[in-house]
């Protein structure tokens, strides 16, 4: 099968264009700048996986291969920037919907993919305390949820069967909100604001995993979301993060503080979401780290050696 996907050298597009070309996938990136992205994955050894350029509005160069194929549409300017002005703003949401006119212009021409797999966030639930969100529930209020409210809609009209991921903090070394977390961590921060908002994490090899499992079930379309079965609290994780490292926990840092530091941005990790993973377990999907404190022993067992 074809698999085409923008954003395909980032964070969660690298190791699932990896998993998918392993295992027989005619796997294609689209980057608006092939030369580091075929850079991106020498780095980390051989693939097949191939490397087109797309400028990011149109489907200039590579709509024609989007017929009998498979799109992941993950493309967009991450949000991990130090701060959120209104032309990061823009840019946030403008990336995100120019990708998606991008496919919709290719698919004019050409017609439509087989499958097509939309990113989206946790974001867009909002802040909602403890109550208990599933892929059934409304979506929230504030920057966040609006451009994942949109980022959604964008490609609603697509002649296709389609899924959207709504996915929670990524654990990965490589980028996202982990790092930032371990660096905290590291200099014996405890806790951010209350520590009582709720995190929804997951682990970067069950996003690429239940990516997988969406574009091989043929009866799964609609939102899902991504996130361990297992949510934890802001203070519940950082108490694990401190015993996987063997550091102690000395300095909470208020929430005042850190909104006055990065603005709006800190809502990433200040946002309570409570979700559950519900249509993917229901679907049968099966976390290989559905617990947080196996999650953080993979991801830092060479610190820990």
């Amino acid at each position: 099968m074809r698999v085409l996907i923008t954003g395909g050298a980032g964070l969660l597009g690298k190791p699932l264009a990896r998993l998918l070309a392993d295992h027989g996938h005619e796997v294609i990136v689209l980057s608006r700048n092939p030369a580091r992205a075929a850079r991106a994955f020498e780095r980390s050894g051989p693939s097949s996986v191939r490397i087109v350029g797309w400028d990011g509005h149109t489907g200039d160069g590579w709509g024609a291969l989007i017929t009998s194929s498979v799109v992941v549409n993950l493309a967009g300017a991450t949000p991990a920037h130090w701060r959120w002005t209104s032309s990061y703003r823009e840019r946030i949401l403008g990336s995100r919907l120019h990708a998606s006119e991008a496919i919709l212009h290719a698919i004019a021409r050409h017609g439509p993919p087989d499958i097509l797999i939309q990113a989206s966030a946790s974001g867009y639930y909002g802040d909602r305390g403890d109550e208990i969100l599933t892929e059934a529930s409304s979506p929230g209020r504030g920057f966040r949820a609006e451009v994942c409210s949109a980022w959604e809609a964008s490609t609603a009209a697509v002649p296709a069967r389609r899924c959207v991921l709504r996915t929670g903090i990524v654990l990965a070394r490589e980028g996202g909100a982990f790092p930032p977390l371990l660096l905290f961590t590291r200099l014996l921060g405890r806790r951010l604001g209350t520590g009582r908002q709720w995190l929804p994490w997951v682990h970067h090899v069950d996003v690429a995993h239940a990516i997988e499992f969406l574009i091989e079930r043929p009866a799964l379309s609609g939102p899902f979301n991504l996130c361990a079965p297992e949510p934890a609290q802001h203070a519940v994780f950082m108490r694990s993060l401190h015993r996987v490292l063997r550091r102690p926990g000395l300095i909470a840092l208020p929430a005042w503080a850190l909104r006055l530091a990065l603005g709006e941005l800190s809502s990433v990790v200040l946002d309570s979401q409570r979700m559950a993973p519900r249509r993917l377990l229901e679907a049968g999907f099966t976390f290989a780290y559905p617990q947080l404190d196996g999650a953080l022993r993979h991801l830092l067992r060479a610190e820990r050696a």
